[in-house]
C-alpha cells in the first residue's frame, strides 16, 4: 500500500489549510534568517536555530535538527541558502521517522473478537471531548460499531458534550449520575459494548492534574476495573494535547506521561496557531507516536498524522 494511498486532494488541501498560519510563520523567519546569504553557514544556522525554537519546537530538537544540517553541510562543502528548506524537510521528516511515528493506514483497527479500547487522557479544555466525538464519527463512518464512556463524572458539561457527540455521530453513551466512580462507568461501557458486539470502546477521562498521584491512582483503577471485561484493555491510552499553547503542551506530556502509560497522543487545535512545530518537539522528545492532529473545527478534520504530508504541508 502506497504512502499516498490514504491521502485524498481533499485532506491535503485540509491539512495545508491547517497548518497556513505555522507554514507563513515558519517561512517567513526563515527568509529573514538567510536575507543577505548565498551559502548556509554558523550565522545561517544561528538563526535557524532561533527560528525553530521560536516556532514551538523545543531546545532539545532543534539543536538535533541543527546538528543533523551542520553535518550535512559539512558533507557537501557548499550548500546554497536555496536548499535550506528542502534540507530542513528532508532532516524532519527523518526525525520524526526515527521516532517511532508511523503513519497509520486511516482509522483502521487491529482484528480482535474483543472490543478495541481506547481511554483518552488530557487535562481540561485541550479539545479531548471533541477528539473522542471526532474519532468516533470517522470509525463510525469506516463501519465500526463505537461506544463511548462518559467516565469524567467529575464535570457535567463534559458527560453532556459526550452525550451530545453520541447523538450526533449515531453511537451509545454510557454514563452514570455525577460523582459516580469513574471505573464504574469504564466498567459497565465494556461490558455493554462486548454484549453488543461493538467493535471500539473510547473512553473519556477526567482531566485533573493538581494531584497527580490521585489521577495516577484513578487511571490505574480504571484500567484494573476494564481489564475485567476485555483482558488487555485499554489497547491504547491516547493523550490529547492541544497544540496551541505550545510549550505548555510539552509539560502536560510530561505530567502524563508519569501518571499513565500513554502510547498515542493527539495534537489538537493546529489550525488557529503559529505553534505547529509543537508536533516535531513533542515526538521528538517523548518518544510517543503522534497518531492524529486537528487541523479544524470540522467534524472531519481529525485526521491521521501522516509525518511526510506534515512536513510537506510545515514547509514551503
Amino acid at each position: 500500500m502506497g504512502l499516498f494511498s490514504f491521502f485524498s486532494k481533499e485532506k491535503k488541501e485540509t491539512l495545508d489549510k491547517g497548518l497556513e498560519k505555522t507554514k507563513e510563520s515558519v517561512f517567513s523567519k526563515i527568509t529573514r534568517a538567510v536575507a543577505g546569504k548565498t551559502k548556509v553557514d554558523d550565522e545561517v544556522l544561528d538563526n535557524l536555530e532561533e527560528v525553530l525554537v521560536t516556532s514551538d519546537v523545543g531546545v532539545e530538537t532543534t539543536l538535533r535538527i541543527i546538528d543533523r544540517i551542520e553535518k550535512r553541510v559539512a558533507r557537501d562543502k557548499y550548500v546554497g541558502t536555496d536548499e535550506l528548506n528542502k534540507i530542513l524537510k528532508e532532516e524532519v521528516a527523518s526525525l520524526l521517522e526515527e521516532n517511532n511515528t508511523q503513519d497509520g493506514d486511516d482509522f483502521s483497527l487491529p482484528e480482535s473478537s474483543d472490543p478495541y479500547v481506547i481511554m483518552v487522557v488530557g487535562v481540561n479544555g485541550v479539545g479531548k471531548t471533541t477528539t473522542i466525538g471526532k474519532l468516533a464519527h470517522q470509525f463510525t463512518k469506516a463501519g465500526k460499531k463505537v461506544y463511548l464512556g462518559a467516565a469524567d463524572t467529575f464535570r457535567a458539561a463534559a458527560v453532556e458534550q459526550l452525550v451530545i457527540w453520541g447523538e450526533r455521530v449515531g453511537c451509545p453513551v454510557v454514563k452514570q449520575k455525577m460523582g459516580a466512580d469513574p471505573a464504574s462507568v469504564a466498567f459497565d461501557a465494556l461490558s455493554s459494548a462486548k454484549a453488543n458486539g461493538a467493535d471500539v470502546v473510547i473512553i473519556d477521562t477526567a482531566g485533573r492534574l493538581h494531584n497527580k498521584v490521585n489521577l495516577m491512582n484513578e487511571l490505574s483503577k480504571i484500567k484494573q476495573v476494564m481489564q475485567k471485561v476485555v483482558p488487555n484493555a485499554p489497547q491504547e491510552v491516547l493523550l490529547v494535547l492541544d497544540g496551541s499553547t505550545g510549550q505548555n503542551a510539552f509539560e502536560q506530556a510530561r505530567q502524563f506521561t508519569k501518571a499513565t502509560d500513554v502510547t498515542a497522543l493527539a495534537i489538537t487545535k493546529l489550525d488557529g496557531t503559529a505553534k505547529g512545530g509543537v508536533v516535531i518537539g513533542i515526538s521528538d522528545q517523548f518518544k510517543i507516536p503522534v497518531k492524529y492532529i486537528g487541523v479544524g473545527e470540522g467534524i472531519d478534520h481529525l485526521q491521521v498524522f501522516r509525518k511526510r504530508e506534515f512536513v510537506d504541508s510545515l514547509f514551503k
